[in-house]
């Protein structure tokens, strides 16, 4: 039942891998995983090109993200057809989610970095006879290890958020979709990018960990928590910084004034899209008491009319892996064996011979099943009542996870304060899955959810160093701080202290 299988290699000492449609079960192809050797190669040749690549200037880098975005269009069909054959994604699914993002994060970019990361002069308060300069200078080689359930965009976004940046770049997509990370190759390779600056290395976890040791100057990772934690801990070793975008347990939280046939429609697709394969998926609902029972039931009802497959009007496609198949069969049982209600699904779908697990709603659920506390990743909806909104903020944050959470309330300025409340990296009012989308939004996770931030100013600026460049603005002979020191240097330095902190109109202007 394996999706992924290792190829006998005789004679060689290479690791070869066969991966298989998780639908029908077929080979969609074969790779070899880079050994420790071709990963270092790969760092010391982009080390040499980045430098030229970075002196082009944020323009002509522009320019190729732009060739990039023309290159997509007219491929797009041929890779959607990819990534569909190694997700199990329904062609729409796959369209909207890796082609229309990828369209906008590339241009995006192309047209802002420019403006994000030019230099920035800044007064400074007290040492008036300086002038600061920020300036934003790359990197250098940036890895990127990217995981498999959205392949293509998940790859593509933090790598053109480098490429502007001016770093190279080296590309180690999920073994399990490998050929969706390979397009991105062949993407900047017809949009003309020069030779070195983006290359991508196919493997496994071996692969990642050589990634990790090569002498990289920075390293960005989407993947799950406990794989997240090594690559910390490596980069922590080796004095490099790191960006971890890790798993979620995101609450939806349903206030009694909610619009309650949007708040369904919202549970439904925050729930099922990509299979519940997001990190964030809306993975648990705590709905207020009063208005439980109606929302429940159009839950089930808009559940129901769910269309399973992976053709082009199908909205919801198998799982990729059997591994975490088998996750989310474990969490339903789990749940259904302490009590809880299945109302929709909760099997996999006869009908299909690959990864399909039918649509699930949960009810009677609590905190003491791994449905509610554990990422469960799939197509699962537990659906928990409480008292109040002040009891769906306790149980929203009792949890190791923060990375998304959604509210959905008519009064959109009490959502607003409530969002405030959840210990979340970004809480969304009166919609979900959308932060990832909106490319001027930070993006990032609490607690076990990850470190650091991706996406607009802030990731961006997050593959630079911000360099401080303080210049002199009158050119004496002395400053008052350098040598000799004298007890008339010690009084008047008292002197200032004591105006400059001591009273009104001194902090006024510190």
């Amino acid at each position: 039942m394996a999706w992924l299988e290792a190829v006998p290699n005789s004679g060689s000492e290479s690791r070869r891998y066969r991966l298989k449609n998780p639908v029908t079960l077929e080979p969609v192809g074969d790779f070899e995983a880079a050994s420790e050797h071709e990963v270092r190669a790969a760092v010391e040749y982009a080390r040499k090109v980045q430098p030229d690549w970075a002196g082009l200037g944020f323009e002509a880098r522009g320019r190729f993200l732009q060739r990039a975005v023309q290159q997509l269009l007219e491929r797009q069909d041929e890779f959607v057809a990819t990534i569909v054959a190694e997700t199990g994604k329904p062609t729409v699914e796959a369209f909207a989610s890796e082609i229309v993002t990828s369209c906008d994060v590339l241009t995006w970019y192309a047209k802002r970095a420019h403006r994000i990361l030019a230099d920035r002069t800044l007064p400074v308060h007290l040492v008036k006879n300086k002038k600061l300069r920020i300036a934003y200078r790359p990197l250098g080689v940036v890895g990127i290890i990217t995981p498999w359930n959205f392949p293509f965009v998940l790859s593509l976004n933090p790598t053109a958020q480098a490429l502007m940046a001016g770093n190279a770049v080296i590309l180690k997509p999920s073994e399990i979709t490998a050929f969706s990370g390979q397009l991105l190759q062949e993407l900047f390779d017809a949009a003309g990018l020069p030779e070195g600056v983006f290359q991508v290395v196919t493997g496994d976890g071996e692969t990642g960990r050589a990634l990790c040791e090569a002498g990289v100057d920075k390293i960005s990772f989407t993947g799950s928590v406990a794989t997240g934690r090594k690559i910390g801990e490596a980069c922590g070793r080796n004095l490099i910084p790191c960006t971890l975008e890790l798993g979620g347990k995101d609450p939806m939280i349903v206030c009694a004034d909610a619009d309650l046939e949007r708040a369904a429609n919202g549970a439904v697709f925050g729930a099922f899209a990509n299979s519940g394969q997001v990190c964030i998926s809306t993975e648990r609902v705590y709905v207020v008491d009063e208005v439980a029972d109606e929302f429940t039931r159009r839950v089930v009802e808009k559940t129901a009319t769910l269309r399973q497959g992976t053709g082009g009007e199908a909205d919801v496609g198998s799982m990729i892996t059997p591994t975490q198949l088998e996750i989310v069969e474990r969490h339903v049982d789990d749940a259904v064996a302490r009590g809880a209600r299945v109302l929709a699904g909760g099997r996999r779908n006869p009908d299909y011979e690959g990864f399909f697990y039918e649509p699930t709603v949960l009810a009677d659920v609590t905190h003491e099943m791994q449905v509610m506390t554990d990422e469960t990743f799939g197509p699962v909806l537990p659906i928990m009542r409480v008292r109040d909104v002040a009891e769906a903020v306790e149980r929203a944050n009792a949890t190791r996870y923060g990375l998304n959470a959604s509210v959905w309330t008519r009064d959109r300025r009490a959502g607003a304060e409530l969002a405030k409340s959840i210990e979340a990296g970004a809480v969304v009012v009166n919609d979900c899955m959308v932060t990832y989308g909106v490319t001027e939004a930070p993006f990032g996770g609490r607690k076990d959810s990850g470190v650091g931030q991706v996406n607009g100013e802030i990731g961006l600026r997050s593959y630079c160093h911000a360099q401080s460049i303080l210049v002199d603005r009158f050119g004496g002979k002395s400053e008052a701080s350098w040598y000799p020191h004298t007890e008339k240097k010690l009084s008047r330095m008292k002197r200032m202290v004591r105006w400059v902190w001591g009273t009104p109109l001194g902090r006024l202007l510190s």
